[in-house]
């Protein structure tokens, strides 16, 4: 089978793409292709994983009027153009899509290409590119069954599920915190997205200055990409804070073994993306988790409640996040162990580990029909 996968920007759109990747070369002959921009984050991590990486230019639009929206509607002819010319080079069975404004074009360039399309939308409320695309591909993924009520136009309709990668529960907690090094200290993980985030860097690097001296945690740092690094340092700097004294904090641009980190963590304080809500509950993880207000419709304070509602996180607003809330919410849970237990629970209990499965056969039903329109003339359907 050979797949095109578009999808990037960040790694909520990436690592969905690698999972499905990684499932369907696992299981038969395969050749896979993704298309991505040079400005995200998936010009480093697809070539980095080895695989091939076609660019295309196109941005996403500001919530704003400006100049750059502006720019980008006159991009969008060359973007589905360039596309085009992608999929006629490299001659797909199917062309899947992980979300993101990179979708758009590839997407929609396939399907008046009369190539099979899927598109997976992780949310539980769908972005706009997703909006769009479900009246064009012919089938949408969903990860959350309450993403459906936003669509009004689609094909097919199915729930899969967030795919997660094969890597996050290939290591179990105790390998993965003796790989790690760890102690019998609880492990408390920090990051903001594969981006950053400069507000919840802020409270995250105040709180760490404020309890390090008692050693009583080891905690892990992903500041996120571009300059977010340099900032969170300084910060740290500014407060004098010395790391050769405090060997029980680690601070990192990118955490590149997140699998094995995540394994081994007691606890995770982040964003609240649906790849990384999947991967949480996949591996059960209790978290602390503070929605990005940044986002179309608020989508991640969406995700976030559901998993609260569940009793699997607690969810402290952007707003009221800070290094005293921080601290709150880390000593209620770390320091209440049968809360701790049954946030894990929860958490469990929402995961699955399926969803890559559920998109690899559609694909199948995709490619078979190819060729005899079966996939084109399907009515919308809802499968759970």
């Amino acid at each position: 089978m050979r797949i095109l996968f578009a999808g990037g920007g960040t790694a909520g759109h990436i690592n969905p793409a690698l999972a499905i990747a990684n499932y369907i070369s696992e299981r038969e002959e395969s050749e896979i292709t993704f298309v991505g921009t040079a400005d995200g984050l998936e010009a480093e991590l697809i070539p980095r994983l080895g695989h091939k990486l076609s660019l295309i230019k196109i941005h996403g639009f500001e919530r704003k009027l400006n100049m750059q929206n502006f720019k980008n509607i006159f991009e969008l002819p060359y973007s589905i153009a360039r596309s085009k010319k992608i999929i006629r080079e490299f001659k797909p069975d199917i062309v899947i899509g992980t979300g993101g404004y990179v979708s758009g074009p590839v997407l929609y360039a396939a399907a008046k290409m009369n190539i099979p399309t899927l598109i997976h939308e992780s949310n539980a409320y769908p972005g706009v590119t997703t909006k769009i695309l479900s009246g064009y591909v012919d089938v949408v993924a969903l990860g959350s069954e309450a993403a459906k009520k936003y669509l009004k136009k689609y094909n097919k309709v199915i729930h899969t599920g967030n795919p997660v990668r094969p890597s996050i529960l290939s290591t179990g907690e105790f390998e993965a915190r003796r790989i790690l090094k760890l102690d019998e200290r609880p492990f408390i993980v920090f990051f903001g997205g594969s981006l950053g985030a400069r507000d919840f860097n802020a409270a995250v690097v105040d709180w760490i200055c404020e309890t390090a001296d008692s050693k009583k945690y080891r905690v892990m740092m992903g500041t996120g990409k571009f300059n977010q690094y340099d900032s969170v340092i300084d910060r740290f700097a500014d407060k004098g804070f010395e790391f050769s004294k405090h060997s029980n904090v680690t601070v990192s641009e990118y955490i590149y073994d997140m699998d094995v980190v995540m394994s081994a963590a007691d606890l995770v304080v982040s964003r609240a993306g649906a790849s990384t809500l999947s991967e949480l509950t996949a591996l059960g993880k209790p978290a602390v988790l503070v929605p990005s207000p940044y986002v179309t419709a608020n989508h991640q304070e969406h995700n976030a409640r559901e998993l609260e509602e569940a009793g699997a996180a607690r969810v402290i607003l952007e707003k009221d996040f800070s290094a005293a809330t921080l601290k709150e919410a880390i000593e209620e849970l770390v320091d209440d162990k049968p809360k701790l237990v049954a946030m894990k629970q929860a958490s469990k209990r929402m995961g699955t580990s399926t969803a890559t499965e559920a998109i690899y056969k559609e694909a199948k039903i995709l490619e078979s029909a190819r060729g005899g329109g079966g996939a084109r003339n399907r009515v919308g359907e809802f499968h759970k």
